[in-house]
């Protein structure tokens, strides 16, 4: 998907509609985390800090509502702390995270969230975000990696535990 605000949500919400699944898994990048953090909840606003770069077009929003109308925060209908549990039973080091931040990760989470609760579909939904990879970390020393191996294993038990959800509603 696009590393820009509006679009990339815009694009995951269509492809929704199109293929109506049963979950929406939605991962990102977070450069700097240690561990595969499922997002327990996203918020109501768009904002790119001071120091940081706008989206992959230049735009910085500031304190800017995703949903004029929508509420504060949306929780993830995943079971996020399921998905920890069986990550930290495969070793696989993870967290549940209070904050998807307020850049695009925040914004696409949102939105799907509050599509999902605007058309009241029976779809499990959130944001998992990952580590840098080892590819990535080669190219800046300083940042934390996890290996690519080692997050498809946690993703696939993300999948599983999911799947796990759905079956037991």
């Amino acid at each position: 998907l696009p590393v820009h605000f509006d679009e990339c949500a815009d694009r995951l919400i269509e492809e929704m509609d199109k293929f109506k699944p049963d979950a929406v898994i939605a991962c990102g990048l977070a450069k700097g985390r240690t561990a595969i953090t499922p997002e327990r909840i996203a918020v109501n606003v768009k904002d790119v800090p001071v120091r940081s770069h706008g989206d992959n077009r230049g735009a910085r929003p500031s304190d800017e509502p995703i949903a004029e109308e929508g509420p504060d925060g949306l929780f993830s209908t995943l079971p996020v702390r399921a998905m920890t549990q069986r990550l930290a039973e495969l070793g696989i080091p993870c967290e549940i995270s209070n904050t998807a931040g307020t850049y695009i990760c925040n914004n696409t989470m949102y939105r799907v969230l509050h599509h999902i609760r605007s058309l009241e579909l029976p779809v499990l939904a959130g944001f998992v975000h990952f580590p840098a990879s080892a590819e990535m970390a080669a190219l800046q020393p300083s940042v934390p990696f996890m290996p690519q191996a080692m997050m498809l294993e946690g993703l696939r038990a993300i999948i599983g535990v999911s799947v796990s959800a759905l079956q037991a509603r």
